[in-house]
């Protein structure tokens, strides 16, 4: 397991681009609903893991982080499928999978 200092601090990176995301999300228009509704709840999510983090709970911080590697792969699928994504949308998706994803796999 991560010492839970590294957890934090990779999830700090992660906290960011999620914001990113979560900033284009609010400026495209015409974006698939089910891509709003996984940043949304990705940005909604952060509160969870930091609360776990703040409780240095590996067991519980594990849980957190994995729910939010699964909506980290529902967005990337929904930035799949979705016709109009712009390129800084799709790249602020596949960073905050990609990062989750890392960070879980480590976790694990």
């Amino acid at each position: 397991m991560m010492q839970v200092k590294e957890v934090a601090r990779r999830f700090g990176a992660i906290e960011h681009a999620i914001g990113q995301a979560a900033q284009l999300c609010g400026k495209q228009q015409g974006m698939s609903m089910d891509l709003k509704d996984c940043i949304k709840q990705l940005d909604q999510q952060k509160s969870a893991v930091r609360q776990a983090i703040d409780t240095q709970d590996d067991a519980r911080i594990r849980q957190a982080v994995d729910q939010m590697e699964s909506l980290g792969d529902r967005a990337k699928r929904a930035c799949g499928t979705a016709s109009s994504v712009t390129p800084e949308m799709k790249s602020a998706v596949l960073k905050v999978h990609d990062e989750l994803s890392d960070l879980k796999h480590q976790m694990h």
